[in-house]
């Protein structure tokens, strides 16, 4: 009884929550308005050669905010100072799509230099793995 009452009040903090989305579907129609085209090119691309590679990306986009909100940090590679996400135990070895999201960013780089963040590729990667 008091297991259920803990749970409950458990899901009604998760509900309670309040919480704020800023990436839209139009999100970058006036700044970077070919950023979704190109998303879905390249995901559709990567599909043709590893058909488990959408679902590998929804995987790193829910990593990314799971713990404290979407910040592109499991993309950061690690260094000899610095222990990344991206290298942690839980995500080595078991974390794809990396190359993906490089190509990704290099892409809207070319076409729309410093607008679209990498927390936002990912999130358009999700995206458009879930659609296509």
């Amino acid at each position: 009884s008091n297991l259920v009452a803990v749970g409950v009040f458990a899901l009604w903090l998760l509900l309670a929550t309040p919480s704020e989305s800023r990436l839209t579907i139009n999100f970058y129609a006036a700044t970077c308005p070919n950023a979704s085209a190109v998303v879905a090119s390249a995901i559709r691309r990567a599909l043709r050669s590893d058909p488990r590679i959408g679902a590998s990306l929804i995987r790193l986009h829910f990593h990314d905010c799971f713990v404290q909100g979407c910040d592109a940090s499991i993309l950061l590679d690690g260094s000899a100072t610095i222990a990344s996400e991206k290298n942690a135990g839980p995500n080595a070895n078991s974390t794809r799509g990396f190359d993906v999201v490089d190509g990704i960013k290099s892409a809207l780089e070319g076409s729309c230099p410093g607008i679209v963040s990498c927390a936002d590729i990912l999130a358009l990667a999700a995206q458009a793995s879930v659609s296509l």
